[in-house]
């Protein structure tokens, strides 16, 4: 039987903002990237700190799906940390990390970077959730 993978990165929300490409570099660790795009800013032409922090959840919370082998995780803690500014064009890369897992929890960090330095610092708590109710996931 072949495993769908669970990969929010470029679906539902994440494919109106553009996507983003996640890759796992080895069990706790994983990266991503994204450019900004002119819909990515904000009125003062920096990118818009919604946008910042979606793709830090995005990004986290895909790493967990992969940790728990696609099991379902949701976000109940996010803190977001806006160090400096991102602009038009620029490549940002995600570092993730798994900091622990429990039976229930995942506790995740991530920095955003562009070629200047940190843009953001983000950290996180994922419940895996046992199970959803196939009534909820067809409606």
């Amino acid at each position: 039987m072949v495993k769908k993978i669970m990969d929010e990165t470029n679906i539902g929300f994440m494919s109106h903002i553009g996507g983003l490409s996640l890759k796992k570099l080895d069990t706790n660790n994983f990266e991503f990237s994204v450019v900004v795009k002119e819909i990515h800013l904000n009125s003062g032409k920096i990118t818009h700190g919604g946008f910042l922090s979606t793709i830090a959840d995005t990004g986290m919370g895909t790493a967990a799906h992969m940790l728990v082998e696609n099991r379902r995780c949701v976000t109940i803690s996010l803190d977001i940390k806006f160090i400096s500014a991102a602009f038009l064009n620029q490549t940002l890369i995600g570092k993730v990390k798994i900091q622990k897992k429990t039976k229930s929890l995942i506790f995740i960090t991530c920095e955003i970077l562009n070629s200047e330095g940190i843009v953001v610092t983000a950290s996180g708590v994922w419940k895996i959730l046992q199970s959803l109710k196939q009534e909820h996931l067809t409606k």
